[in-house]
């Protein structure tokens, strides 16, 4: 279903090589799939319930979330009959199932988001000289996770147009209306993050050059 040929090549263990941590999350996450006998994680809604948002979300919170969405990407869908909404028949399955895609990767631009704004810096004040090459280690880890938002972006956009096709004219999964919602204000342009990822990386290159522009003279 999913078309991968432009996809951009980042995942939870580029993540890993840019912060250097939350090895203890991965190792944690492995050991819990392998040998969970309580819960086995197989299909996409049982990685989808391992997502969570904290009240105050750190980056390895962020980290983890990635990994199991990343997962349930990859994953195959469970029997109807598993569903996380009712299932009426085979329209409402291939819905289901573009509805799913899109606010997966949605999720995903979010947790990129998140990460991007832990590590970002909004201003660039003259006494951040003597600091200054350790505020742009962090910036442009917070630009490469920006930059990753546009792949799950164009994602998101295809599985909502696929989604709201002519022959799902009068078709609502109910059980799942936030879903609906997030499709709805997809395709008529509401909801764009094409324009908050152009802010948000215009405003940190802006940054990056007035860190690079400064020297002991500034403080």
């Amino acid at each position: 279903m999913k078309n991968s040929n432009n996809k951009f090549e980042y995942n939870f263990f580029t993540i890993k090589s840019l912060l250097n941590r939350g090895a203890a999350i991965l190792l944690l996450a492995i050991i819990f799939v392998s040998n969970a006998s309580a819960y086995v994680c197989k299909y996409k809604e049982d990685y989808y319930k391992l997502y969570h948002i904290h009240y105050a979300q750190t980056s390895d919170d962020c980290i983890e979330n990635i990994y199991w969405l990343e997962k349930a990407v990859e994953a195959p869908f469970a029997n109807p009959l598993y569903a996380m909404a009712k299932i009426e028949d085979e329209e409402h399955w291939e819905k289901y199932r573009y509805l799913f895609m899109m606010h997966l990767n949605l999720k995903l631009l979010e947790q990129h988001l998140r990460l991007g704004r832990i590590y970002d810096k909004e201003t660039a004040y003259f006494y951040d000289a003597p600091w200054k090459d350790e505020y742009l280690r962090n910036l442009e880890k917070a630009k490469t996770f920006y930059e990753a938002g546009y792949y799950y972006w164009q994602e998101a956009q295809l599985w909502a147009e696929k989604a709201s096709t002519t022959n799902f004219n009068f078709l609502w999964i109910t059980d799942l209306q936030n879903w609906e919602d997030e499709r709805y204000k997809i395709v008529t342009g509401e909801l764009d993050y094409k324009k908050t990822l152009d802010r948000e990386l215009a405003r940190v290159n802006k940054v990056i050059d007035t860190y690079v522009a400064m020297d002991s003279k500034n403080y």
